[in-house]
């Protein structure tokens, strides 16, 4: 029986992850004044074991509101969003340098990870399920209201079809 899960994270790579997550989320929202950056929510880090490379995930949102693919597909957005988030990566990534240094002064660690940036899509897919689950819910409810409905006004029906 093999196994597929991934490798076992220390809890030392865990604690520095957790740490630079908070940080980062500090250092963008006070340091980072590019335009094309809109809200950033740092959702996930993953440091390699040797602290060299740390993958940064964040979440987006959008300069006109709205959180890139919530209440709509995924794969339906529009080329405005997935420009916005290209150019926003495209920010940060260009920052993680700076980022990288900031972050320096503020932990005590012999090395300091590079910055990668990528979008993480996880939160818009579930607003994106959680929408499906409510509309599939009200339209059950909908269901269940015309049959009570028919139900009340033939019960004479309903008696002959259960013989």
């Amino acid at each position: 029986m093999s196994k597929t899960s991934a490798p076992k994270v220390s809890p030392r790579v865990q604690r520095v992850a957790d740490q630079i997550q908070r940080l980062l989320a500090d250092l963008i929202r006070r340091e980072i004044r590019d335009p094309r950056v809109g809200m950033v929510s740092v959702t996930g880090v993953d440091v390699s074991r040797d602290f060299a490379h740390a993958n940064v995930h964040v979440t987006i949102m959008g300069r006109h509101g709205d959180d890139f693919g919530a209440g709509q597909a995924l794969k339906d957005m529009g080329e405005l969003d997935r420009k916005e988030i290209k150019d926003s990566l495209a920010a940060l990534n260009k920052a993680a340098g700076y980022l990288r240094s900031l972050l320096g002064k503020e932990m005590s660690l012999r090395v300091i990870p590079a910055l990668q940036f990528h979008y993480d899509d996880s939160v818009a897919r579930g607003r994106y399920l959680s929408s499906l689950i409510d509309k599939a819910i009200a339209e059950d409810s909908t269901h269940e209201h015309v049959d009570e409905t028919d139900s009340d006004q033939n019960p004479e029906q309903s008696r002959d079809g259960d013989n």
